[in-house]
């Protein structure tokens, strides 16, 4: 609930104290959270996509509406640096901001996403249960891996960084059982400039 209504309620229940009877203003109180709760409900219905939200009519005859699915998740690795990565998957992004947070809502799940580094490449394990190798499309740079699936029962999408330099065009890829893998090659740095022969 907004700080605003907060601080309204807290507000006429200081000295001076009310003459109303404690259940007036509880009941009262129960009515402004109810008020809240639409209005937040009726802002998730705008922001959410099309395709998250379907209607279905039960054996009564009556029409429920479903929405979903809703996935939000995260894990934590320890980084050669000895400090925690938090890596976030799913479609549902907590944004803050202005006022009070709020909750982006995306047709597209974003994978949950492992990078390791080894001495001469960079693998990238990506969970993506429920989809078919052929509708997996990967794109490499130098410095990232974009993964992206799009079909009428499964979207992902994730852009990932890349720790060091890598070749793309070297890249191997496998897909096995909802896990995709991909070992990307680190690019060979060479010492930039040229030698100079001293006489």
């Amino acid at each position: 609930m907004s700080e605003d209504w907060w601080s309204r309620w807290y507000r006429r229940r200081r000295w001076p104290f009310s003459f109303r009877s404690f259940f007036e203003e509880f009941e009262e109180m129960f009515r402004e959270i109810d008020e809240e709760i639409r209005r937040e409900f009726e802002e998730i219905s705008r922001k959410t996509p099309s395709d998250l939200i379907r209607e279905r009519k039960l054996s009564d005859g009556t029409t429920v509406r479903e929405w979903g699915p809703f996935v939000y998740g995260y894990s934590i690795t320890i980084g050669p640096d000895g400090k925690p990565r938090i890596r976030e998957f799913g479609n549902i992004k907590p944004t803050a901001g202005p006022g009070r947070p709020r909750i982006d809502i995306r047709e597209e799940r974003e994978p949950l996403v492992d990078v390791m580094e080894t001495n001469g490449e960079v693998k990238v394990i990506a969970e993506l249960p429920g989809v078919e190798k052929k509708d997996i499309k990967l794109h490499g740079t130098e410095t990232s891996l974009t993964i992206s699936v799009d079909t009428p029962q499964r979207k992902y999408y994730k852009e990932v960084e890349l720790p060091v330099k890598v070749d793309p065009k070297k890249a191997k890829s496998s897909y096995k059982n909802g896990v995709l893998e991909v070992s990307l090659p680190k690019k060979e740095e060479k010492p930039k400039g040229e030698p100079i022969k001293i006489e």
